[in-house]
């Protein structure tokens, strides 16, 4: 009786494990694809890569899902050899979770950091004519409609000349909202764009950390169940 308990939660667990791959797939490609972020972070001076520890959790979704069905057959067929795989690979994705939630704190409070230091000093970016300006230029455009801002730390007035090119993410559908002022004669948004970048960045390492500690530790039940099922496997 036991024994049949132990197989349907070891069952039970890797369907559960399977829908946890399949998220965290799911999510870290979402945080990987906004590219605008990335160009904002990139052309900004900040020489740390924000992609690392979500490239990881990429990986890690992958092979947790291929993962999950190996783990499904060792249980059916009380297979010893393929249960030992799946422990293998199971420990090594919790290393691989650690290393990615590790990553996500450290790179968190850097990128934080550097952000606070590095993006206010780059306002002349946003009136710049070269190549590395419209890289950020664009990025911020796209992100002012998304966001509800303007500029990047004074307001409209950080784009200088370039204002009239720029400004239709910048404004308001209504002004009467208090969120909106005027300026150059548009009702644009009065909101400034750093801190709510930098809020973005925070929040989706925050996500990145949490999937990669959350799900560790299922990953460590998921352990202590199989280590439980190949003890018993080997008493029949």
């Amino acid at each position: 009786m036991a024994g049949a308990c132990i197989k349907y939660s070891v069952f039970i667990f890797n369907f559960v494990f399977l829908v946890f791959g399949t998220a965290i797939l799911a999510v870290a490609i979402w945080l990987r694809e906004d590219k605008d972020v990335h160009e904002i972070l990139g052309t900004g001076g900040l020489n740390i890569n924000p992609s690392i520890a979500v490239n990881i959790l990429i990986a890690v979704g992958a092979i947790i899902m291929m993962l999950s069905i190996l783990g499904c057959c060792s249980t059916t067929q009380k297979n010893r050899f393929m249960m030992i795989l799946f422990f293998i690979g199971l420990l090594l994705m919790l290393l691989l979770q650690m290393v990615a939630g590790f990553l996500g704190v450290t790179h968190k409070y850097k990128i934080e950091h550097a952000m606070n230091e590095s993006l206010p000093g780059n306002l002349n970016l946003l009136t710049s004519t070269d190549e590395k300006g419209k890289t950020f230029q664009k990025a911020l455009f796209k992100k002012q409609d998304k966001l509800k801002c303007c500029g990047l730390v004074n307001g409209a007035s950080d784009w200088g000349n370039n204002f009239q090119y720029f400004s239709t993410s910048c404004e308001c559908p209504s002004a009467s909202d208090s969120s909106c002022t005027s300026y150059n004669g548009k009702t644009i948004y009065k909101q400034p764009c750093f801190s709510l970048i930098n809020n973005l960045v925070s929040k989706r390492f925050s996500i990145v950390i949490g999937l990669a500690f959350g799900v560790a530790a299922v990953e460590m039940l998921g352990l202590l169940l199989y280590v439980v099922l190949y003890c018993q496997t080997r008493k029949t």
